[in-house]
């Protein structure tokens, strides 16, 4: 058995992924060049890590979006992994939900009317007893100065729409532990 490392979600040349120093163990890189993983292999290449996904159930979500589609999406392919899941149409409405459900975690869009995610996000790391809560910015932008000013007012990562199931999971994989 041997550990090797696998890059996965691939869209530029092979040879660009296995030569950039870009590279950062579990995240997407700034050049969107791909994701690498480090699994466990047999001889013959065969996958044979052991490790299961952290178990979500009982967890608490808030997912902040305009979007019905979006809160919709994030609430069923949570709720199917055990979740309890809670969505707000915008900042303001997230904030009496923060109050009431005290969620583990919060996806929050960066463009929404009223309270932007940015605003948001902030206020969220701001006050006292929600400042330790994770926060995952969510953003159909991927430029450089979104993630950065995401970092910023205090969000932990940034996930650009549309995300896929794994994405969504792994997010709160790295978030919760």
């Amino acid at each position: 058995m041997q550990l090797v490392s696998l890059v996965v979600a691939s869209k530029w040349p092979m040879w660009y992924k296995l030569f950039s120093p870009d590279f950062v163990l579990g995240q997407r890189c700034s050049r969107k060049i791909g994701v690498i993983r480090r699994v466990c292999v047999d001889e013959r290449g065969k996958s044979v890590s052991n490790n299961t996904p952290r178990d979500l159930g009982g967890v608490k979500i808030l997912v902040i979006d305009d979007s019905k589609t979006i809160r919709r999406t994030a609430e069923t392919l949570l709720s199917k992994e055990g979740c309890q899941v809670f969505t707000a149409i915008d900042g303001f409405d997230a904030l009496s939900k923060i109050a009431d459900h005290q969620p583990d975690l919060i996806f929050v869009d960066i463009m929404m009317p009223r309270l932007d995610g940015y605003q948001t996000c902030s206020l969220i790391k701001h006050n006292k007893n929600f400042k330790d809560t994770p926060v995952v910015m969510l953003s159909s932008k991927d430029g450089l100065f979104d993630r950065a000013r995401g970092r910023i007012v205090g969000s932990e990562q940034y996930l650009t729409k549309p995300f896929t199931k794994d994405e969504l999971l792994g997010a709160i994989s790295n978030q919760l532990g």
